[in-house]
């Protein structure tokens, strides 16, 4: 079952989010709509403007607006990707071509920050300052957040904390945008607010968490991307990182260089060195953790249906093998 599935009253309001994003890719220059087109219906699950739906109706909103805002949290959301496929160099998103592998790099970029521009557009006609404030601090932190893992590329040094560091910019950010500004958008109190954020927050670096897992576990088929492209790209996530701390010196100097040099020569052993330390199993309880967190937070909304189907999500969130 999909994630938007989980609650039938959310499904059609779901299913209006995807045609208004269809309906506002329009543009004068075709490549830019045809590129657009092809990643935001490249087969993501949408679970960033699902839960700004679901955020909203927890906490009570009645209108229409949580519609277009849902869109503009996915327009930001694509236009991360193409960014981020570029510096990654990246070939293969949700089992298919990535747009720079198709059109080249500079196309790519530029649509990304077509994607942007339509994202305020959008924002500008809701007409909430505070929730344009959320989301613009939020793609600031979401650009420092991809630099300072530029920065720690090909790092073997790099500390949990730091990793932690740069999943909560890079990906948690807008999670927390998404339920914070559905929680604004409802004209929620600050105690729901409050606890809507922390629900993005501890689900965004749950769901973080758990790709990087599989970057360890699952075939290409299963990921939608290639197996090994965060140790190709020279990434310490958690899994290395717990397994560098936990294992034997030679395994921690096999993991270190394989970070330094980059690429797959080493995968196998470093996937075998990644289990044999129990680094699976820690990656996954941190995220677990998190989850949790998540759930917690959830405590300070009335009852309904939509709450339910947010406990759901964070529960799925760490339960995935995609």
């Amino acid at each position: 079952m999909l994630p938007h599935q989980l609650n039938p009253i959310i499904e059609p309001q779901f299913e209006a989010v995807n045609d208004y994003i269809v309906n506002h890719l329009h543009s004068g220059v075709p490549l830019v709509e045809k590129i657009g087109h092809y990643i935001v219906e490249s087969g993501g699950k949408r679970i960033r403007p699902l839960l700004v739906l679901l955020a909203a109706n927890a906490a009570g909103y009645k209108g229409d607006n949580h519609v277009p805002l849902a869109a503009v949290i996915e327009f930001i959301h694509t236009a991360t990707l193409l960014h981020d496929d570029v510096v990654d160099n990246s070939e293969l998103r949700r089992g298919n071509d990535t747009a720079n592998a198709k059109w080249g790099n500079a196309p790519s970029v530029l649509v990304g920050d077509f994607l942007y521009s339509r994202s305020f557009q959008v924002m500008v006609e809701i007409r909430n300052m505070e929730i344009m404030e959320v989301i613009s601090n939020a793609t600031n932190i979401i650009a420092e957040g991809e630099v300072l893992q530029l920065l720690n590329a090909r790092n073997p040094d790099t500390s949990e904390d730091s990793y932690m560091q740069v999943i909560l910019g890079k990906t948690a950010m807008l999670f927390e945008a998404a339920t914070e500004s559905g929680a604004l958008l409802a004209g929620a109190d600050k105690a729901q607010q409050e606890a809507l954020r922390l629900y993005g927050r501890h689900i965004g670096i749950a769901f973080q968490i758990i790709d990087d897992v599989m970057d360890y576990l699952s075939s290409a088929e299963e990921m939608g991307k290639n197996v090994g492209d965060d140790l190709a790209e020279g990434k310490a996530t958690l899994p290395l990182i717990h397994a560098m701390r936990e294992g034997t010196e030679e395994q921690r100097q096999l993991i270190r260089q394989a970070i330094r040099k980059g690429g797959l020569d080493d995968l196998q052993p470093v996937m075998d060195i990644v289990h044999a330390t129990g680094s699976i199993d820690y990656s996954r309880e941190t995220a677990c953790a998190e989850a949790d967190k998540a759930i917690k937070a959830l405590d300070a909304l009335p009852d309904s249906s939509f709450k339910d189907t947010m406990i759901q999500l964070a529960d799925l969130a760490v339960k995935r093998s995609s």
